[in-house]
């Protein structure tokens, strides 16, 4: 074991954390804030079925990460993931739902500036196009879901006590869906800068077997579930409750949404089904748990007449979404540069 790749790997541990208190709060956010699901039940389910989808599920979107840029060595590693966890904590810390997506491209691009790398515009093209369709894809979930919910509920007799059970049950179920997907989806942005440099071992006892990218993953993912236990409440506040008012029915919905957009972007069992029936499919890239939750919570307040959506809210969680790419990247590239000339660590080859 090199003990110094611990060392190094401590910044993917940190963006890990980050994401937990970030993204992967969103997956029980509007249930929690419906006082539908307890924050620590919701937390303990989050933290399983992340780590259930970041190991078994977590090789299709690191892929397309890594063509945007190939960082070949382990100190720029460290950097860039540090500097992408970085922009996430502040954001966080300032109350801002923001995208550990979009911090880590930033990131990488910063990395390409320094190292003199060239950045793939087409790699490039289709991770940003993801930050446009993902919210657009997730409202249109909502907006489906919301008039099919509705009216399911007018054209049944069922008792609102009954409905109330059936519902709570749904946040749980569909809550552990999405942060199955989004383990699957997002364990590329915290452990994707070091696959290539992975000295781990797999595992094998029994019939339990892990290769040496599900062990990191499985670390990864540990850091994913502490975020979520210690940090992610006030996140948790500003999605499920300052957005936008919404009944628990809503709120089902919105998770619903939310984890079948991560699912389309995560899945390589779907891709493959499409591609062999000659369907497009859309890429397996790593997208914003964020930015798919907002577009669900902004599809529903759509569909309602938008007199409920907070839009002052929103305005400052979309300027977060604009500079957190670009401060990621600023971050990185200067980074970078202290690493190199102060501690002579060679960060690009």
């Amino acid at each position: 074991m090199d003990y110094g790749f611990l060392f190094f790997i401590s910044s993917g541990l940190f963006l890990g954390w980050s994401l937990g208190a970030n993204d992967a709060a969103n997956i029980f956010g509007t249930a929690v804030g419906t006082k539908m699901v307890k924050f620590r039940t919701a937390a303990i389910i989050a933290s399983v079925f992340v780590t259930l989808g970041a190991v078994y599920a977590g090789a299709g979107a690191s892929e397309t990460l890594g063509e945007l840029g190939a960082v070949n060595a382990i100190a720029g590693s460290f950097m860039t993931a540090f500097a992408a966890a970085l922009t996430v904590y502040w954001m966080v810390k300032s109350g801002l739902t923001v995208s550990t997506s979009q911090a880590i491209v930033g990131a990488i691009i910063g990395w390409n500036l320094y190292s003199g790398k060239p950045t793939d515009i087409t790699v490039l093209s289709k991770i940003v196009s993801t930050w446009i369709f993902c919210p657009l894809i997730s409202g249109g979930f909502a907006v489906a879901l919301y008039y099919l919910v509705k009216w399911s509920i007018k054209h049944s007799s069922i008792h609102l006590l009954r409905l109330d059970q059936f519902t709570r049950w749904g946040l749980i179920i569909t809550g552990a869906f999405g942060a199955y997907a989004l383990g699957a989806n997002n364990i590329a942005n915290v452990m994707g800068a070091f696959v290539d440099a992975n000295p781990f071992k797999g595992i094998s006892v029994h019939n339990f077997c892990l290769n040496s990218t599900q062990v990191l993953f499985l670390i990864g993912s540990i850091a994913i579930s502490i975020g979520i236990f210690t940090y992610s409440q006030k996140t948790m506040a500003t999605v499920g409750k300052r957005l936008m008012s919404m009944s628990p029915q809503v709120a089902w919905i919105i998770v619903l949404a939310q984890s079948l957009t991560l699912f389309i972007f995560s899945s390589q069992g779907l891709k493959d089904i499409l591609t062999d029936m000659h369907i497009p499919s859309l890429p397996l890239v790593p997208v914003s748990c964020s930015q798919a939750v907002i577009g669900a919570v902004i599809g529903v307040g759509l569909a309602k007449g938008g007199r409920e959506i907070k839009w002052g809210i929103l305005s400052r969680i979309a300027v977060g979404w604009i500079t957190t790419p670009i401060i990621a990247g600023i971050l990185s590239f200067v980074a970078l540069f202290f690493l190199e000339n102060v501690f002579q660590l060679k960060v690009y080859y």
